[in-house]
């Protein structure tokens, strides 16, 4: 039996690394500027800087999260992407992946991962276990988070590239 309603538990679970990153900080400052010097003034600072970047990263993650209940289920082991849906699935290596976009004029919309020698990975954006994604899509090389994130949220009417594999240069 949970005392706590389930839109807050899933908006406390979606935020989780942002409220952790909050309670770090606030050490950081009763540390930084509570307590009159020694060791733990100066630890202090440490722990503040530490608070601020896990802060950063915990808002990109909550903003990549969507909402859940979607259709299929997204699994990534060892760099490999599987999608696991009733009409469709497969499965893409992130470092064989040539394109990412997102469709949103897809019901939800989807991301579209592209492997040359492959068909393309349909995977909706709030299909179980999706924002894992966001770890996989960040060891892209050169991928802009905040871009991707703005694409997100942004209602594009058509699909947005976010990621494209530079093609080898020939010499």
């Amino acid at each position: 039996m949970s005392f706590i309603r389930p839109q807050a538990q899933a908006a406390i679970w979606r935020w989780r690394e942002v409220l952790a990153a909050s309670a770090v900080i606030v050490l950081g400052i009763y540390w930084s500027f509570g307590l009159n010097g020694g060791v733990l003034h100066w630890l202090g600072f440490v722990v503040l800087g530490i608070g601020v970047i896990a802060m950063f990263a915990g808002l990109q993650r909550a903003r990549f999260r969507g909402h859940r209940g979607g259709v299929g289920v997204v699994s990534i082991d060892e760099g490999q992407v599987s999608y696991f849906g009733p009409l469709s699935g497969g499965a893409i290596a992130m470092r064989e992946m040539t394109k990412l976009e997102l469709d949103p004029t897809m019901d939800p919309p989807h991301w579209c991962l592209t492997q040359i020698g492959a068909q393309t990975l349909y995977i909706p954006v709030d299909a179980e276990g999706a924002d894992a994604l966001f770890d996989a899509f960040s060891t892209l090389p050169g991928i802009k988070t905040e871009s991707m994130l703005a694409t997100m949220r942004g209602g594009a009417f058509h699909p947005v590239v976010i990621w494209q594999k530079n093609p080898p240069r020939l010499h």
